[in-house]
């Protein structure tokens, strides 16, 4: 009887502190705390990282001569309406364009890209691309960080990485909420496959197109080799360096390699130096950032 008494007394006294429990339960939940503790859960929440928009509804592109359009539509000029990023060329369908439509994509878009930039510009650029508040802003940068004169004089990997994160900074300073969708490096050594034996293009090398790699074109010595090897590690190292600082900033998304890996055929080039993306180059430009940008998920 007492053992019989005593499992009762114990049954009350756990449903007691069962409905006590759910009681301290409840009243936390209609305070708004979670189950962790106070107030501390619901700050948590609100600080939640921002989430990618889908639908930017203004572009600012940086970058390149490949931003630039250059030798897309005439030899040793710029041609900025066959952009990738910006243009309004019909037959390229550029990132603005499919984004914003081509009767917002003119007052909705801007291009900062220079021929000639290198990683060290990229800051300078995107100081005046953040005047402007955009929703999304467009990098594609490094290729003259490696094609230079000689392969010793290409910016150092280290320097690259500074550049990169100091660009990052001072947009982040003057425009937080802009998006970031950073562009790799192309594969400067496929592209040198696709000139390098037609007799017209090896004479435009020789004004000095990207000599590093484009140099002696069709030399096999160990020296020519080689260079060409070490042009191409040092922009699988800048595509690194571009993954790396990039995916330390929330709403910066970089193409996984989609650019690099991309492998460019002599028709999708430029018909006067088959090194820059011709108008069609520049639409699979277009298409491969509009399918990263529009990704419910960054690339893996």
């Amino acid at each position: 009887m007492r053992t019989t008494a005593a499992r009762r007394r114990a049954r009350r006294t756990l449903t007691g502190a069962g409905s006590a429990a759910a009681a301290v339960l409840l009243a936390g939940t209609v305070a708004g705390c979670g189950p962790g503790g106070s107030d501390g859960g619901s700050e948590r929440g609100a600080q939640a990282a921002p989430r990618w928009n889908t639908a930017p509804a203004s572009i600012a592109a940086v970058g390149d001569s490949i931003t630039r359009g250059f030798d897309a539509c005439s030899v040793l000029a710029d041609c900025p309406e066959v952009s990738w990023a910006t243009g309004s060329d019909p037959q390229v369908r550029s990132l603005a364009t499919r984004l914003l439509g081509d009767a917002d994509a003119p007052a909705r878009s801007w291009n900062y890209a220079a021929t000639g930039s290198r990683m060290a510009d990229l800051p300078g650029q995107l100081t005046e691309a953040a005047a402007h508040k955009p929703d999304l802003v467009t990098v594609m940068v490094g290729s003259n960080d490696a094609c230079r004169p000689t392969a010793s004089s290409m910016t150092p990997v280290a320097e690259f990485r500074s550049g990169f994160e100091q660009a990052l900074a001072g947009l982040r300073s003057a425009s937080p909420t802009s998006q970031v969708y950073v562009s790799s490096v192309p594969d400067l050594q496929r592209l040198w496959e696709q000139g390098k034996d037609l007799p017209m293009v090896r004479q435009i090398w020789k004004l000095g197109i990207c000599q590093s790699m484009l140099a002696d074109p069709l030399s096999a010595a160990s020296g020519a080799t080689s260079r060409r090897e070490q042009v191409r590690a040092r922009v699988v190292e800048y595509n690194e360096v571009l993954r790396e600082v990039c995916a330390k900033d929330t709403l910066c998304r970089y193409d996984g390699g989609a650019v690099f890996q991309y492998p460019f055929a002599a028709d999708q080039l430029s018909r006067w130096d088959w090194f820059h993306p011709g108008k069609d180059g520049q639409a699979r430009l277009a298409e491969l950032a509009h399918r990263q940008v529009t990704a419910a998920e960054p690339p893996r």
